[in-house]
């Protein structure tokens, strides 16, 4: 068996019905819309949760929560993923984008504290957990903040 050798099932694929075509189609003049109403008009289909001009079901619900349009969402890197970068290196965030630790950079750099770091590295960044800060310089690091 090849792909050019496949073929569905006998039965599982139909034709598409070609309507507006002609009276001797079965399917010409109103092209299976009806007369007259709004599903027969061109455009004439209603919009998604549409409930006849009942109050919609999301509309009914209860509004929760809060956007805070001050949020700030910073780009995250645990100490444990440093462990790649030779003794004595200068991390920075462009360092960090170069090697793909981080994607985008969005309000800022955060170190968090997860995991171990044996490497000696002066790391420079916008935010640091207390966690973080405290086994970068037990490893004899230190801490920029910019």
């Amino acid at each position: 068996m090849q792909l050019h050798n496949l073929k569905p099932t006998p039965g599982s694929t139909h034709t598409k019905k070609r309507v507006g075509r002609g009276p001797g189609s079965g399917t010409g003049k109103t092209a299976g819309s009806g007369h007259k109403g709004q599903n027969s008009r061109s455009g004439g289909k209603t919009r998604l949760g549409f409930e006849g001009g009942q109050t919609p079901y999301f509309k009914r619900l209860k509004k929760r929560g809060f956007t805070n349009i001050n949020r700030k969402e910073y780009a995250i890197v645990n100490i444990s993923e440093l462990n790649r970068y030779a003794e004595g290196t200068v991390v920075t965030k462009e360092l960090l984008l170069k090697d793909r630790l981080i994607t985008k950079l969005n309000s800022g750099l955060k170190i968090l504290g997860n995991g171990n770091l044996d490497v000696k590295l002066t790391i420079q960044a916008h935010k640091f957990t207390a966690k973080a800060v405290e086994k970068i310089q037990s490893v004899g690091g230190s801490v920029e903040v910019i």
